[in-house]
């Protein structure tokens, strides 16, 4: 009644403010002052004062009243805390909250990763279940079902935590984690790609940047996987969207300003997926402005980051989980949808207060003469260096399928290898047998254990990144997105096994575990397996054998994806190898050879591989 009065008699309602974003930033950093957004009611005309080492200016707010932006200067020395900054407007006052953060210790954090690492991906929804009790959460009930394949089946960061174990033992040195952000708490009715209505499990359709999802954990819990992580020398990775919000986020009914996304839901371009027309000198803007402002599949927000309170408050978000959580890379999704002035930005942002942190992004298509366009340390055509430290390497995922998987020529790996010079650090790709989006390798026509562990074999000796899908070093089944997403046997307390025992494993899945681990304890003893320069020394329809030279004692490799026996000739000089040297196969107990007459000839089983280095130390 009071309210109805007020508006009857053209009173205004007092200010108020319900979410700030960042809400925390840190003394002597990089970016200063930081730049708030404001999200409340009746804002109109706000003034923000600040005090204790804060000080408020460029202070704007939307035609509704409903989002403030304001620059906050922290002054040099001043003292971690919380802080509540002063809004007034002719109605009335009220506070906005802030934290001055304390930085985290830099020794052991933002470390980055490289080709010393080898990355596990893990979508946390459906690895391990740590806690149940945030199964079906009371901010989003009813999402919760295991049987729905497209539901969230209670996997968290707890459940990762507990099997860090597991991941030490296999080898693993980094982990990438798909999604954290908070998702929607209700059905998702805009996707309906079975006829019925999702869950945004997979954490692609952010609502809230500044928050985990429920069914997940919190911001504590994450850095608090960080933190064990580390302890068991294992890095974390990131997943960010900077392209995109999910259809329900707050922004697309009320957005901060007229230009935060290309578009409306009611009015927006459709993604066409025509990435080629970024890398096309010959392209104008209207060829390219589909795939730059085109809302994905025709549904996800379209952010524009051409605005540049979008462009800043993207920087500061990724800026924020570095420092809250000690993250030490990012992955980011949907790569070339952004424009590459953002990324040329963005990266400088990063690199300017964590020069050790990496990137690696997703750009998906098999042309490496396209897809070498996006790694950054280059400048191309547009005079951008996006500096995007390095690429998923789709172009060789899909011969390394071809050929472990179907059967097809093995020379097709060796001919992508070839073609490296398109990049300006081939070495930093991230290789790759599958991950959350493509079916799984078990699942290929014609594929086989052996097949896998020749797959994987290449990807743990060759040049590169490797990357290993949870999941595939067991040789988990599954079709397409989501059957690729089965539960990881095991990581649920009522599951009828567990793959993360040798007890529970099937003969199968314990060999290939153990063909994981042992190449992984190869990576770590034989320095050429991580640093060398990777050279070709003899290619057939179905065998390849290449040299890992640098860094230490080379290394020869020699894969034979035939079903009979080879006999493979190679020269030894291009290896590094002197005549007289002995070589023996450290993988598969191959017979040891001898460089006689300048030239390795080696022996390998049919479908098998064999690692020769120097004799190991008794």
């Amino acid at each position: 009644m009071i309210a109805g009065l007020a508006l009857a008699l053209g009173l205004a309602a007092a200010p108020e403010v319900t979410k700030v974003e960042p809400p925390g930033w840190w003394p002597g950093h990089s970016v200063n002052p930081v730049r708030l957004l404001v999200r409340g009611r009746n804002l109109a005309g706000a003034r923000v004062a600040a005090g204790s080492g804060l000080q408020a200016s460029r202070i704007r707010v939307n035609a509704a009243g409903t989002w403030l932006l304001v620059d906050v200067t922290i002054a040099a020395g001043a003292a971690p805390g919380v802080r509540t900054l002063r809004m007034t407007t002719a109605a009335g006052a009220a506070g906005i909250p802030f934290e001055l953060l304390r930085p985290l210790p830099r020794p052991g954090l933002f470390q980055g990763f490289s080709a010393e690492d080898v990355i596990y991906e893990v979508m946390p929804d459906r690895f391990a279940d740590g806690d149940p009790g945030n199964d079906d959460p009371p901010k989003s009930r009813g999402l919760f079902d295991r049987a729905k394949r497209r539901y969230y089946h209670g996997g968290d960061l707890k459940g990762i935590l507990d099997h860090l174990p597991y991941l030490r033992d296999l080898g693993v040195t980094a982990l990438w984690l798909t999604p954290v952000y908070d998702n929607s708490d209700r059905l998702n009715e805009k996707e309906r790609p079975e006829g019925e209505a999702v869950t945004d499990y997979h954490g692609y359709g952010a609502v809230d940047f500044y928050a985990v999802d429920e069914h997940l954990g919190d911001v504590a819990a994450l850095r608090e996987l960080v933190d064990a992580a580390h302890h068991a020398g294992i890095k974390v990775i990131q997943d960010q969207v900077a392209n995109h919000t999910g259809p329900y986020h707050p922004w697309v009914a009320d957005p901060p300003t007229p230009t935060w996304f290309h578009g409306s839901a009611e009015r927006h371009l459709d993604e066409t997926w025509q990435t080629w027309t970024i890398a096309d000198p010959h392209a104008p803007p209207e060829l390219r402005a589909a795939t730059l402002d085109g809302w994905f599949v025709n549904i996800l927000p379209d952010l524009n980051q051409d605005d540049p309170e979008v462009a800043r408050y993207l920087i500061q978000n990724a800026l924020w989980w570095v420092g809250m959580t000690g993250l030490d890379g990012i992955r980011q999704d949907t790569l070339p949808y952004v424009p590459r002035r953002f990324w040329r930005e963005w990266t400088a942002a990063l690199k300017r207060e964590y020069p050790r942190l990496r990137v690696v992004g997703e750009m998906w298509d098999g042309d490496p003469s396209l897809v070498s366009f996006f790694q950054g340390g280059a400048r191309r055509f547009d005079g951008i260096d996006s500096g995007v430290d390095a690429l998923f390497d789709f172009p060789l995922f899909y011969p390394l399928r071809r050929a472990f998987a179907e059967g097809k020529p093995l020379r097709e790996v060796a001919l992508t290898i070839g073609r490296d010079h398109l990049y300006p650090d081939a070495a930093r790709l991230v290789t790759f047998a599958g991950n959350h989006d493509t079916p799984r390798f078990m699942n290929e026509k014609g594929a086989s254990v052996e097949g896998l562990q020749l797959a994987l074999t290449f990807l743990l000796t060759a040049r590169g990144t490797p990357m290993i899908y949870a999941g595939d070093e067991i040789g988990l089944p599954g079709g397409s997105d989501p059957d690729n997403r089965r539960d990881f046997p095991g990581g649920w307390p009522d599951d009828a096994r567990s793959a993360f025992t040798e007890a529970g494993r099937t003969p199968a899945e314990n060999a290939l575990v153990a063909r994981v681990r042992l190449l992984n304890r190869l990576r770590a003893d034989l320095p050429a397996l991580r640093r060398g320069s990777h050279v070709s020394l003899a290619v057939a329809e179905q065998a390849y054998a290449y040299a890992r030279v640098g860094g230490g004692e080379p290394v020869v490799v020699v894969l034979n994806n035939a079903t009979t026996p080879l006999e493979m000739d190679a020269p030894a000089r291009p290896a590094g190898l002197a005549e007289g040297a002995g070589l023996e196969d450290r993988l598969e107990a191959s017979a040891a050879v001898k460089v006689e007459g300048g030239r390795l000839r080696m022996r390998v089983p049919a479908r098998s591989a064999a690692v020769y280095a120097a004799r190991a130390p008794s």
